[in-house]
C-alpha cells in the first residue's frame, strides 16, 4: 500500500485496536492519527483516551506515524473538521478510518486503485467502502455512482475535501433559491435535508458529516460505493453518541471485493439506488433508520 491512512480516534481502545489490526495489516507508509481530549464532565474518559491512543505504539512497519492530539473536547464537528483540515494540508490524499470501522481488507485496494483512477476528474468527491443495498446488486461493475457520502470506510483528495465548509456559507443562498428540489426530486426528501442542513447551518447539530455532504452536493459531485460491502460498523452500543440501540446498518457483513475491479464505462449517478437509499434510510424511513448514524464521527466526538 502506499496511500496515507488518517485514522480518528477518541475513548474506545477496544474497537480502536481492532481496526488498528487491519490497518497494520495493509502497512500504509503513512498513519495520520486525530484524537480528540477527554469530556471535562466524565472524569474516567481521560484514561481512556489515554489508553486508545496508546495503541497507535503498535506501529512495527516502515511508517510515518503523525498525530494531531486535542488536550481538549472540541466534540465531534470540530475535532473532526479541524483533524481532516490537518490530514489535507498535510497530504493530498488519503483513506479515512474511525475507529469503530472495520474493513474488510480488500477495502484498502479498493479506495487507492480508485484515488489514482479519479485524482483529477473533479466530478468525484470521495470513494466509500459501504453498501447499504443490503444484499441488491446494483450493477454488473465493481461499483456504482451515488449522491450519497457515506463515511464508514472512505477515501478522499485534497482537491475535494477543499470545499468542506464548517460554517456552510453558502447554505443560505441554495436555500433561498430553493435548489434542493431540483436535486433531489422529491420534495419529502428536499424538506428532510432542508431541516438538516439548518440545523447544521446554525451550530445546532454537532455534526460534521452534514457539512461534507452538502459541500459534495453544492459542487454536483458523486461517491463511489462498492458493489459489496466493504466496512462494517461495530460501534453501536451504549456508549455510542450517535449509534445507540440495535439497526439494520450494526455491524453489517463485509464482503472481499474481487479484483481486477471492473469500471463502469459512464460516470452517472445510479437513481435507482439512491431512491432506495432515501425512502429505506433517509426521508422516507420512520424513524430515519440512518438518521443519527450519519451525524457520527466515531459517535462520540462530543
Amino acid at each position: 500500500m502506499k496511500t496515507p491512512v488518517a485514522f480518528l480516534i477518541f475513548n474506545r481502545p477496544d474497537t480502536t485496536a481492532r481496526v488498528f489490526e487491519r490497518i497494520r495489516e495493509a502497512r500504509p507508509p503513512r498513519l495520520l492519527v486525530v484524537a480528540d481530549g477527554p469530556r471535562a464532565d466524565r472524569p474516567a474518559e481521560a484514561g481512556k483516551c489515554a489508553a486508545a491512543r496508546a495503541v497507535i505504539g503498535g506501529v512495527d512497519w516502515d511508517c510515518e506515524v503523525l498525530t494531531n492530539y486535542s488536550d481538549v473536547n472540541l466534540g465531534c464537528r470540530g475535532r473532526v473538521s479541524s483533524g481532516l483540515d490537518w490530514v489535507f494540508h498535510t497530504v493530498p490524499e488519503a483513506v479515512v478510518l474511525e475507529d469503530d470501522c472495520l474493513p474488510e481488507p480488500t477495502f484498502f485496494r479498493f479506495c487507492e486503485e480508485l484515488l489514482e483512477r479519479y485524482r483529477d476528474d473533479l466530478r468525484v468527491a470521495m470513494i466509500s467502502g459501504d453498501n447499504f443495498q443490503f444484499g441488491r446488486r446494483q450493477t454488473p461493475y465493481s461499483y456504482y455512482f451515488s449522491r450519497y457520502t457515506h463515511i464508514w470506510g472512505w477515501a478522499t483528495w485534497r482537491r475535494a475535501w477543499s470545499h468542506h465548509d464548517i460554517a456552510m456559507r453558502l447554505w443560505p443562498e441554495i436555500r433561498e433559491r430553493g435548489l434542493l428540489p431540483h436535486l433531489l426530486g422529491d420534495s419529502r426528501a428536499a424538506r428532510y435535508w432542508a431541516d438538516l442542513f439548518e440545523k447544521a447551518h446554525r451550530g445546532e447539530a454537532d455534526a460534521w458529516s452534514y457539512c461534507w455532504l452538502f459541500a459534495c452536493w453544492a459542487q454536483g459531485a458523486l461517491t463511489v460505493l462498492p458493489s459489496v460491502n466493504l466496512v462494517s460498523n461495530i460501534g453501536f452500543d451504549g456508549e455510542a453518541t450517535h449509534t445507540t440501540g440495535a439497526t439494520r446498518l450494526a455491524a453489517l457483513p463485509t464482503e472481499p471485493m474481487p479484483f481486477p475491479l471492473s469500471h463502469p464505462p459512464f460516470l452517472f449517478g445510479d437513481p435507482a439506488a439512491d431512491a432506495r437509499s432515501e425512502r429505506e434510510l433517509f426521508s422516507g424511513a420512520e424513524p430515519p433508520v440512518y438518521a443519527r448514524a450519519l451525524s457520527k464521527a466515531a459517535r462520540l466526538f462530543r
